[in-house]
């Protein structure tokens, strides 16, 4: 596995996409974890700071965008993390291979949570929530993923940015908030929270369930980006994308 996970690093520093990994390598999905984690220690090692995890494939919008039939997850790599200042951020274009946006809520975790997970113990778990744009990216060429693809391909992270932390927003009825993502101005995407695998907070717990299968859980000051609450534009330089979720702030995130 450690192979495959230095051919995806390669993909990720310089921005070469390579053949799935299903086609040339006959990964099966039960591997593709094995990979991504290999592939996460590589960078680990070389300095990367894990702040958090990400669930992909929340949205039945998203899976059959994707082609593929169940979420997965991954992490969450400091070093793309782009900072928000009055709302509004910026992300060089050319950091990404074939980059698309999602609107979703991210979750800071005030207290661990692991096995047995539920929606109601994510919430009491949690100290604050936020607004957040993903930049999705795949590191398989022309995103021919099968679920097999997007775990090892870390989930085909890109980067996030979030809004503001919240601590009003914990006691929303989150399963209700409207979203609008707005691309230079046009509506690009719509949704609901509940779009987020029923609920955002089941999304979580889902998550912890499934860390616990490989002896893990989610400690507490983890971010979790719960899963995207619509379709996934592309997004290319000079690009705006605005967010706006119900009784939050607009966030904005511009390609340079």
């Amino acid at each position: 596995m450690s192979a495959l996970a230095l051919r995806l690093e390669q993909a990720w520093t310089t921005g070469v996409p390579v053949a799935p990994l299903s086609e040339s390598d006959g990964l099966t999905r039960e591997d593709a974890y094995d990979v991504q984690h290999a592939w996460n220690a590589v960078r680990v090692a070389d300095g990367e700071r894990v702040v958090g995890r990400k669930i992909g494939l929340t949205s039945a919008a998203i899976r059959a965008q994707a082609n593929v039939d169940e979420p997965d997850y991954g992490s969450l790599w400091g070093s793309r993390q782009y900072i928000a200042a009055g709302g509004r951020a910026e992300a060089p274009a050319q950091t990404f291979v074939a980059p698309r946006v999602e609107g979703e809520l991210a979750f800071l975790l005030g207290a661990d949570v692991g096995e047995g997970a539920t929606a109601q113990q994510v919430l009491a778990a949690t100290e604050a929530m936020a607004v957040s744009i993903e930049i999705i990216d795949s590191r398989i060429q022309d995103w021919r993923l099968t679920i097999a693809d997007t775990i090892a391909d870390n989930a085909s992270y890109g980067g996030f940015v979030l809004g503001p932390w919240s601590r009003a927003l914990r006691h929303a009825d989150l399963g209700t908030l409207g979203m609008v993502m707005y691309q230079n101005g046009q509506v690009a995407a719509t949704g609901v929270g509940v779009e987020s695998f029923g609920h955002p907070a089941r999304a979580v717990a889902w998550l912890a369930r499934k860390l616990a299968s490989f002896g893990e859980y989610l400690p507490a000051g983890s971010i979790v980006l719960s899963g995207a609450l619509g379709r996934a534009p592309d997004v290319a330089q000079g690009d705006e994308i605005t967010l706006r979720i119900t009784n939050n702030p607009p966030l904005t995130l511009r390609f340079t």
